[in-house]
């Protein structure tokens, strides 16, 4: 089994425009919507890998969250321009995570990670390199050099 750190330059980058939805009264981003930021990352690395979302279900395969955190810089405000950063720090064949950015041009807003274990459809635990050889292979390129 393949286990470990991900180069430290190998960032998945995807740009928003904070929405005033995303906003609380204060005007800066509602600290929940990083999570959310942190997801669109996830799902749109992987979709840039060849093997969207949708696809990984209709295999019965299934990447539920266990782990989060999030450290706050700075805020993000109404109308900013982000850039949400994204890449695999850590991978095997039963978990993955992920390291996030958020970024408002060159300034660090929010830093964070989540953690995800593979399961099937009965959500027990699964080998991605047993069961999807392919993804295996994608995030393993993704991540080695």
């Amino acid at each position: 089994m393949e286990t470990g750190k991900a180069p430290d330059d190998r960032w998945f980058i995807y740009e928003v425009r904070v929405r005033y939805e995303e906003t609380d009264q204060m005007g800066v981003v509602y600290h929940a919507n990083y999570l959310t930021w942190f997801e669109i990352g996830r799902t749109e690395m992987i979709r840039s890998l060849g093997m969207p979302y949708q696809t990984l279900e209709a295999r019965g395969l299934l990447l539920p969250l266990t782990d989060a955190e999030m450290k706050f810089r700075l805020p993000a405000r109404y109308d900013d321009w982000i850039t949400i950063r994204v890449r695999v720090s850590e991978f095997s064949s039963l978990r993955l995570t992920f390291e996030c950015e958020i970024r408002r041009g060159t300034e660090l807003l929010v830093t964070g990670r989540t953690k995800h274990v593979w399961v099937n459809r009965e959500w027990r635990p699964t080998r991605i390199d047993k069961e999807a050889p392919d993804l295996y292979e994608l995030i393993k390129a993704s991540w080695d050099y």
